[in-house]
């Protein structure tokens, strides 16, 4: 009996080793890899995790990113805001806590979508769970970033969250919020 146990134990053990084997093997790493813009406020930590997508030889804006419609800002799951601090992001307060942060692109304005549901794949969007919809600045930039990027600048007591893709530089204001 007790060597049945042992065989059994061995297989187990075995068989847990060469599936973690072929799953490291067949794991391939994203296109679009993940990234994280950290920042402190008033000693408090902010982050954004999002995925980076590249341009590859894509029209990015009116293009990969279509004018008029909700894009996931970034690629695969989606962005996720987490603060410590009472924010305010352009002119709206958002309490501590954690949000989906999505955008409303578009030839002229942009707008930043701050929506209260979060875990979700950065395709699925319900305008219901909206915080707010804030006006981002936009600017042309010199040359072409070829990676999407999320900053916060600077990353002590930030003043504004950056997102630079392409020919585009957009920018929200952020602070404390009073």
């Amino acid at each position: 009996m007790r060597k049945k146990s042992i065989i059994l134990i061995s297989a187990t053990i075995l068989l847990t080793l060469v599936a973690a084997a072929v799953a490291q093997t067949n794991a391939k790493p994203r296109p679009s890899p993940a990234a994280t813009a950290e920042a402190a406020l008033n000693g408090k930590k902010i982050t954004i995790a999002y995925s980076q997508p590249s341009m590859r030889g894509r029209k990015i804006m009116g293009g990969l990113v279509p004018y008029d419609q909700v894009w996931r800002t970034g690629a695969n799951d989606a962005t996720t805001l987490k603060t410590e601090a009472d924010l305010n992001i352009g002119g709206t307060t958002v309490p501590a806590g954690t949000y989906t942060l999505y955008s409303l692109p578009s030839a002229g304005t942009w707008k930043l979508i701050i929506n209260k549901q979060t875990g979700q794949w950065g395709t699925e969007y319900h305008s219901e769970q909206d915080l707010a919809r804030v006006d981002m600045k936009k600017e042309s930039l010199s040359s072409p970033v070829e990676t999407f990027v999320i900053n916060f600048e600077p990353k002590t007591n930030p003043t504004a969250i950056v997102m630079e893709w392409e020919n585009t530089k957009l920018s929200v204001p952020i602070s404390a919020a009073k």
